[in-house]
C-alpha cells in the first residue's frame, strides 16, 4: 500500500511540475513574438495616440526601407572586334556624333580622344571634339563639379580626377610641371589661344587640318581642342618609375604623343587599356597609351 501511495504521489507531482513548465514556455514564445514585431525604437520615430477604450499606443513612422545597391553598368569591351573598332564601339555612348575620317575632327579625336574612353559615371565629356569659341567652352565648364589638387594654390579638375591624382600624391611626391599654377590644370579657352598663338599660328592650323602636320598636336592643342578645358589633363613633372606607377595606379597616362609632361585621366586599371582599344607605344623611351585610331 505505502509503494502504491508513493507512486500516486510521484505522478501528481511530476504532472503538476511538467504543466507548470509548459505554462512557462508558452509564455516565453508568445514574448519572444511581441518582442519581435516591435520595430527597434532606435530606428523609429514613435508616435503615441489614445485608442479607444483610452489606452496608449505607440506606432513607428519611419521603418527603414531596405535600400538595393545601384547596378554598377560595368561594359565588357567586344574582344573580337579590332581596336579600332572596339574603341568606336565604346565611345558612341559618349560623342553624339563620331567624326568622319580624314576631317579636323578625326585628326583631333585621334590625337585627344584617348578620354572619351572613360567608364566613371561621374565624369562628364565634351559633346564634340573642338569647342569653337569661349562661350562654349565655359557653358560645358560650368557643368563640371571640381575638385582642388593638393599642395598647389589654384589647381582644379573634375573631382573623381582631382581625387586620383591627389591619392597618387600621397604615394610618392609628384609637383606640376610649372610647380605651382592654373595653367597646368583646367583651363579656359582664352589660355589655349594663347599657348596656341604661342608656338603655332593660322598656317599651322591650317596644316593639322589638311593632315599635313600632326606633330604639333604633341606640343600644343589648337583653340578649343585641348583636354585641359575638359578638367581631364595636368602637366606634371615626372621623372622615376615610382612616380608612374602611382599615377596608372589611380588611372592617369599618358596618352598624347610627344606630350611628355601631359597626363589624361583616363580611369583605367593598367590591364585594362588594351581591352578598351588603347595601343601602347614607346616614342624616344617614353611610354605612351594612345587611341588605336
Amino acid at each position: 500500500m505505502k509503494v502504491r501511495r508513493f507512486l500516486k504521489k510521484a505522478v501528481f507531482f511530476a504532472l503538476i511540475g511538467f504543466i507548470s513548465f509548459a505554462l512557462v514556455a508558452s509564455h516565453g514564445m508568445t514574448n519572444h513574438k511581441l518582442m519581435a514585431n516591435i520595430p527597434n525604437q532606435q530606428d523609429c520615430l514613435m508616435t503615441y495616440s489614445l485608442g479607444k477604450n483610452g489606452e496608449l499606443t505607440q506606432r513607428c513612422t519611419n521603418i527603414p526601407q531596405t535600400v538595393s545597391p545601384t547596378p554598377s553598368t560595368q561594359i565588357t569591351p567586344n574582344l573580337n572586334l579590332s581596336e579600332k573598332e572596339r574603341f568606336l564601339a565604346l565611345i558612341t555612348n559618349k560623342l553624339p556624333t563620331i567624326p568622319a575620317p580624314n576631317t579636323y575632327e578625326y585628326i583631333l579625336l585621334r590625337a585627344y580622344g584617348s578620354a572619351f574612353l572613360n567608364q566613371k559615371p561621374e565624369i562628364k565629356l565634351p559633346p564634340k571634339v573642338v569647342f569653337n569659341n569661349e562661350q562654349e567652352t565655359k557653358q560645358f565648364q560650368s557643368t563640371l563639379t571640381m575638385g582642388k589638387v593638393n599642395g598647389t594654390s589654384n589647381c582644379y579638375l573634375q573631382k573623381s580626377a582631382a581625387d586620383a591624382l591627389n591619392i597618387a600624391k600621397l604615394q610618392v611626391q609628384i609637383p606640376l610641371k610649372s610647380g605651382y599654377g592654373a595653367s597646368d590644370c583646367t583651363r579656359n579657352f582664352a589660355t589655349n589661344l594663347r599657348f596656341w598663338q604661342k608656338y603655332a599660328n593660322n598656317n599651322t592650323l591650317e596644316q593639322v587640318r589638311q593632315g599635313k602636320e600632326t606633330k604639333i598636336l604633341g606640343l600644343v592643342a589648337p583653340p578649343g581642342a585641348s583636354q585641359h578645358l575638359w578638367g581631364l589633363a595636368v602637366d606634371l613633372r615626372v621623372s622615376n618609375e615610382a612616380q608612374k606607377q602611382a599615377l596608372n595606379q589611380n588611372g592617369w597616362y599618358r596618352t598624347v604623343e610627344y606630350d611628355i609632361p601631359h597626363w589624361t585621366y583616363v580611369g583605367l586599371a593598367p590591364d585594362k587599356l588594351a581591352e578598351f582599344g588603347f595601343q601602347n607605344k614607346v616614342v624616344e623611351g617614353i611610354n605612351y597609351w594612345v587611341t588605336p585610331l
